[in-house]
């Protein structure tokens, strides 16, 4: 059987440079005309269910995620530029993929609570695009639960390969941990953003490692 492996994007493959925090306040405030009060948490999350934390945070009543999305792509795309310019691959990022995309028997997409456009202009800004099958990807406008995502991505894959995979979930937070074992995945945390690694361990984390740069190890823990 072979693998697909689902990339978390943000502190998992790369660090974007804050553009996408700072397009999503601007687009916000656009659309809503009100001013930004408070940051909630984005690590791990989807952008639907961050979404809906803002706007209920805001009094947000007559405005819908879909027209908020449509501003806040807008913003990133005027600025995709930036991601390169002040964001960074994470250690080992680029072999890793290099090592997996050579293995007939692995298939690379993303599984992101970024909302597509977002995920694929951030990838494309490290040259990455041909790494992943974005077609059979989960993003943040699938759902606002990121075990949906997760689903979704694995569905999409069995549909158009006409083939069943090992689900293998990448990702650096409690969220992604959580959402592989919902669906009966094999969960590896990457320690490269917030979370401790004792952190990912306790979530129940197949492995876990302190960031990608031992290539070797990754790619035998990711294609076992």
């Amino acid at each position: 059987m072979r693998r697909l492996v689902m990339w978390d994007v943000d502190c998992t493959l790369l660090r974007g440079g804050g553009l996408a925090g700072r397009a999503w306040k601007a687009a916000f405030t656009e659309i809503t005309g009100l001013e930004w009060l408070a940051d909630p948490v984005f690590g791990g999350r989807t952008d639907m269910d961050i979404c809906a934390e803002v706007f209920a945070a805001h009094g947000v009543t007559d405005c819908t995620p879909e027209r908020f999305f449509t501003r806040y792509i807008e913003h990133v795309t005027k600025n995709r530029h930036e991601f390169g310019q002040y964001g960074a691959l994470m250690p080992g990022v680029r072999a890793v993929l290099s090592r997996l995309g050579d293995n007939p028997n692995v298939v690379q997409t993303l599984v992101t609570g970024n909302v597509p456009e977002v995920a694929l202009a951030k990838v494309a800004a490290f040259d990455l695009t041909d790494v992943f099958d974005a077609e059979v990807g989960g993003y943040g406008t699938d759902d606002a639960v990121r075990a949906t995502l997760v689903r979704r991505s694995l569905e999409r894959a069995e549909a158009k390969y006409g083939e069943r995979f090992a689900p293998v979930v990448v990702g650096d937070t409690v969220h992604d941990v959580t959402a592989a074992l919902a669906n009966d995945a094999y969960a590896v945390g990457v320690a490269t953003g917030s979370t401790k690694m004792a952190d990912l361990v306790l979530a129940g984390a197949h492995a876990v490692l302190p960031d990608l740069s031992d290539v070797e190890a990754t790619v035998r823990i990711l294609t076992l």
